[in-house]
């Protein structure tokens, strides 16, 4: 067993910038490269990882304002240092890229309090699930028909993953004609068994939601993502009718009030690991999501999530979104496979049994 418990001694983060095989789009923004921040915490030989999607604007913050008030806790009092970090970041804003900073270091210490304990970070998280679903995500609005097929066959008749989501409401929601071509050639092409999602990113007006809602029904569409603004809370509760689809948001929720004003309004809830505070603050958001009958869906980061996905009771599946998952496989070690649609986290290896590598990441470092 170990003895007493060792301090943090040293935190240091670093960023990365990762293109994209092509410029990729969903219906409200572009990109060519995705940054990702990493964190890691060093406690004598003990070593934590973790990692959030944001500006390299996260490293100073990591290193000038949490850094400080983490160095020298008690390795395995991570809700301590947690509320350390929190309370020193009250002039700064919570929301945003701090909840971001906040995050990595969050995920980096229960990695490293789980490793020092020589546990998996499931087991001291709590585990109540063996495997967590998962569904295929990408299908942007950039893709053209060849590209599109091509992704989804993969998704679906190589990794035997039977959920794909695509993006619609290209362009602001300009080009409705296209989003409901695309959805039945994704209909077309996984066939009637796969469960198809589709997510507008905030890019419709309430009245083109409602409108298009129904085309997507016939479809057999069940996940209509953001379908408008994650800010417009009546919309988003206007658009929850029987029969669905599922109304779903919440990617954007950065502390515990956003998701306490969501739950109401959606029929799933989703929480960013690397954006809502961590597994710390995952944990509060699925127990108020719990109190009101949701379900909570992992986005995005899918190595991380599985972990707390399996922790947590009310959890219905983790976007394995195909920018993440490529940017994970090429920059750690110990990545999940999600071939045939469900995920475990390793049942021995300690903390969340994921490894940096740096000489693969060093072409892309900022």
């Amino acid at each position: 067993m170990p003895g007493e418990p060792p301090v943090v001694e040293h935190v240091q983060a670093s960023a990365y910038r990762v293109p994209t095989p092509a410029p990729e789009a969903d219906a409200t923004l572009t990109w060519d490269a995705t940054t990702i921040v990493v964190v890691q915490v060093r406690s004598g030989a003990v070593r934590g990882l973790g990692w959030t999607y944001a500006d390299a604007s996260c490293v100073p913050i990591i290193e000038r304002k949490l850094a400080p008030v983490v160095a020298g806790r008690p390795l395995p009092d991570v809700p301590g240092a947690w509320l350390a970090m929190q309370r020193e970041v009250r002039n700064l804003g919570r929301v945003g890229l701090v909840s971001c900073a906040l995050s990595a270091v969050d995920i980096a210490l229960w990695d490293a309090a789980a490793r020092w304990l020589e546990v998996p970070l499931s087991r001291l998280l709590g585990r109540v699930h063996e495997r967590v679903d998962v569904y295929g995500s990408g299908g942007f609005t950039s893709q053209e028909p060849a590209e599109l097929t091509a992704q989804l066959d993969d998704w679906v008749h190589r990794q035997r993953i039977p959920r794909v989501k695509i993006k619609i409401a290209e362009a602001w929601g300009t080009d409705v004609v296209r989003d409901l071509e695309r959805v039945r050639l994704t209909r077309d092409t996984v066939g009637d068994e796969v469960a198809v999602f589709v997510d507008a990113n905030g890019g419709y007006s309430v009245g083109q939601a409602r409108r298009i809602a129904e085309p997507l029904r016939e479809l057999g569409v069940t996940w209509f993502e953001e379908p408008v603004s994650s800010d417009d809370l009546a919309g988003l509760a206007a658009l929850r009718v029987p029969g669905g689809p599922d109304i779903a948001a919440g990617e954007y929720g950065y502390d515990l009030v956003y998701f306490a004003r969501m739950v109401p309004v959606v029929d799933c809830l989703q929480v960013d690991v690397t954006r809502c505070g961590g597994y710390t603050e995952w944990a509060r958001v699925a127990a108020v999501a719990a109190a009101a009958n949701r379900d909570v869906s992992a986005h995005c980061a899918p190595n991380l999530s599985v972990h707390i996905g399996v922790s947590t009771a009310n959890f219905r599946h983790i976007e394995w979104f195909a920018d993440h998952d490529r940017i994970e496989r090429g920059l750690f070690g110990g990545c999940l496979d999600p071939s045939g649609g469900t995920v475990a986290p390793s049942m021995s290896a300690p903390g969340h049994g994921l490894e940096f590598r740096p000489d693969a990441a060093a072409e892309y470092a900022v």
